[in-house]
């Protein structure tokens, strides 16, 4: 039996808005009109009477990320069929992980008629893509979280740091943390993660007193842990913004600060990537009482459970993000507009519900995501604020 994603409501402002019905899965195009200033072009214009052609660009034939590319295609697939009489005409192209063949390709689709595209994968990708179809105002909306490549033509789906910085910062100045020192590697994730982090802190009364970075090796962790202590102790911090995620030298961190005496019960340990993934991780003493952000845990699952379903295995984690893409785009094309596709359209201020939460693009390209703040407790995660369903929130 098909999945009847949309029901047709009155918005609060009397536009039609769809909605999910009997679902954790919402699709919703909020009251800001799609309408932009007159004589301003910011995408193609489409015929509201016929099928919206997309062109969705991934990875198929690179090795190292095929498997991916499988699984946002289906996650594409499921959200068409969940569109019901939304008229998405769909056509799937390989970029091969290439930036050129990439550029092609998307040339290729806008030529036959595509207008929007989402993906490519990699940050590369979608950076020549966008490029490549900038003259026809064609929009991209990217599976990647590089916020370096948004901005123009090009807006990206992943979760930035920027986001999971802001409410990870604000909730921690919101529960009286005042002092924190910030912990990352010498890496380039772990330059944006300090970035975000800074700038996070600079709209809240949290302040970063110390920043202790160190070389991405396990020697690099083992030598820096005496310095940040000493920070800690120096600085008299609250608070401990740990940057590196659970695939890297977060594990090690964890068991060598408490061990050199940084109590996670004394001093709030803070993570910005996912401590829940995988669950081994969450078997570690040093993680015990740490925070850090999740999408809304029972939307998410619902997706997990239903692609499952369809599907035999379960989604990747970023599959989500290609029914997020098509979720906007569905959203937006059920108001019968022919700006549907436009700048001014997906960036409207309300934006939409996908499968992890509320989410919307900003008119830098990068996007903003309802995240819920979780605590691991006695190994287990618990959730301590749960995600914001609308964007009125302050530290959202």
């Amino acid at each position: 039996m098909r999945f009847d994603v949309f029901s047709l409501i009155q918005s609060c402002c009397g536009r039609v808005t769809a909605v999910a019905a009997g679902s954790a899965l919402a699709l919703v195009a909020g009251c800001t009109s799609t309408s932009g200033p007159t004589g301003v072009s910011d995408g193609p214009m489409i015929d509201p009477t016929k099928p919206v052609q997309v062109a969705l660009l991934i990875p198929k034939s690179y090795e190292e990320t095929a498997s991916i590319a499988t699984s946002l295609e289906q996650a594409a697939q499921m959200a068409i069929a969940d569109l019901g009489d939304i008229r998405i005409d769909l056509r799937v192209f390989d970029t091969a992980g290439n930036p050129e063949q990439a550029a092609l390709v998307a040339r290729q689709a806008v030529q036959e008629g595509a207008k929007i595209i989402l993906g490519p994968l990699l940050a590369e990708n979608a950076k020549a893509v966008g490029a490549a179809v900038a003259d026809s105002g064609v929009n991209v909306l990217s599976f990647s979280n590089n916020a370096s490549i948004a901005g123009n033509n090009v807006f990206v789906l992943g979760p930035t740091f920027n986001n999971t910085a802001n409410r990870l910062v604000g909730y921690a100045a919101s529960q009286g943390r005042t002092k924190a020192v910030i912990v990352h590697p010498r890496t380039l994730e772990g330059e944006l993660g300090k970035a975000a982090l800074e700038n996070a802190a600079q709209s809240t009364p949290l302040e970063i007193v110390a920043i202790e970075a160190f070389e991405f090796s396990q020697k690099g962790v083992i030598d820096s842990v005496a310095r940040i202590k000493d920070s800690v102790l120096e600085t008299q911090a609250d608070t401990l913004f740990l940057t590196s995620n659970t695939a890297r030298a977060l594990p090690l961190l964890v068991q060598l600060l408490p061990e050199a005496g940084i109590n996670p019960q004394d001093v709030q340990y803070i993570g910005l990537s996912r401590w829940d993934i995988p669950r081994q991780i969450l078997e570690l003493p040093g993680v015990q009482n740490g925070w850090f952000t999740s999408p809304s845990r029972q939307v998410s699952a619902s997706f997990k459970t239903r692609f499952t379903k369809g599907y035999g295995s379960p989604p990747h984690q970023l599959a989500g993000l290609a029914y997020d893409g098509l979720a906007a785009i569905g959203a937006l094309v059920s108001t019968g507009q022919k700006n549907a596709v436009t700048k001014t359209a997906l960036t409207q201020a309300s934006g939409f519900q996908g499968v992890s939460g509320v989410f919307r693009f900003l008119a830098d390209g990068t996007n903003e995501r309802a995240l819920a703040i979780a605590k691991i407790e006695r190994k287990k995660v618990v959730l301590i604020d749960a995600a914001p369903i609308s964007f009125g929130r302050v530290w959202f």
